[in-house]
């Protein structure tokens, strides 16, 4: 008997679990608060940034208390498998490794990944206009292979350890310009003392065959609910406009992607 009622208290406390979780009140998310401009920790410890606007934004639709979490990225899905929180929204890419062992939903953003050159370059971005240009990007990137793959022979492919040590060439002359993740580019360039004297140029790069399926907000794979209801809530977003306003506070260029 006592061995029944054991088995039937932890039932009722699963069935109890599962119905609290299809209410989703309160949502809490981890987000790394280093990353800007998807976040930051300000001084005074608060977080800041694009995940931190669109967390709100997103428990603000779904109606739901909204609760954020600073997690070290080293630790981020370790914590969301923990229960730490509900769900992650930290730039993380959508990867096929980590879905093994966590839910995405759709994207909700996707770095282009962009050349930046100095203003007046006049670079024709085919085959034949990229010719004997030299483009400098960090070793072993996707970058580095999206040019071997597509401009092998043409372009003449310049290898740094660090996007500085390229942003160095590229203020020297030594090369026309870097082909780099946007938001690293607009942090390390645009956003520099000499800024104004560098732009974008040519195509916004998104092809997953290189660079993945975009960023996504992960969940437990057993609350199917809650990324069902995140996806609805950022289509929501995007559709009334809400998004686009909270991305040109952070970005100068299209981050959803197509």
């Amino acid at each position: 008997m006592k061995k029944w009622l054991l088995a039937a208290t932890l039932a009722a406390t699963a069935l109890s679990g599962v119905a609290q979780a299809k209410e989703w009140k309160q949502v809490r998310f981890g987000i790394e608060g280093a990353y800007p401009p998807f976040s930051k920790t300000e001084a005074d410890g608060s977080l800041s940034g694009f995940d931190v606007d669109m967390a709100n934004a997103l428990c603000e639709e779904m109606q739901v208390k909204c609760v954020l979490v600073a997690q070290d990225w080293d630790g981020i899905i370790p914590s969301l498998l923990a229960r730490k929180y509900d769900a992650i929204i930290a730039a993380m890419s959508i990867t096929e490794e980590r879905k093994k062992r966590i839910d995405f939903t759709g994207k909700y953003a996707q770095i282009p990944n962009k050349f930046i050159a100095k203003k007046g370059a006049d670079l024709e971005f085919t085959k034949a206009g990229l010719d004997g240009v030299k483009i400098g990007v960090q070793r072993a990137t996707t970058h580095d292979k999206y040019l071997s793959d597509n401009y092998d022979g043409q372009v003449e492919i310049v290898r740094y350890g660090s996007f500085d040590e390229a942003y160095l060439d590229l203020a020297n002359g030594r090369i026309a310009a870097v082909l780099g993740d946007a938001s690293a580019l607009e942090e390390g360039v645009l956003n520099s003392a000499e800024g104004d004297q560098y732009e974008f140029v040519g195509p916004s790069l998104t092809d997953p065959q290189w660079f993945g399926e975009g960023m996504g907000i992960a969940t437990r794979k057993q609350d199917k609910e809650l990324t069902a209801k995140l996806d609805a809530a950022i289509l929501a977003l995007r559709e009334k406009g809400v998004y686009d306003e909270i991305a040109a506070k952070y970005f100068n260029y299209d981050v959803y992607g197509e």
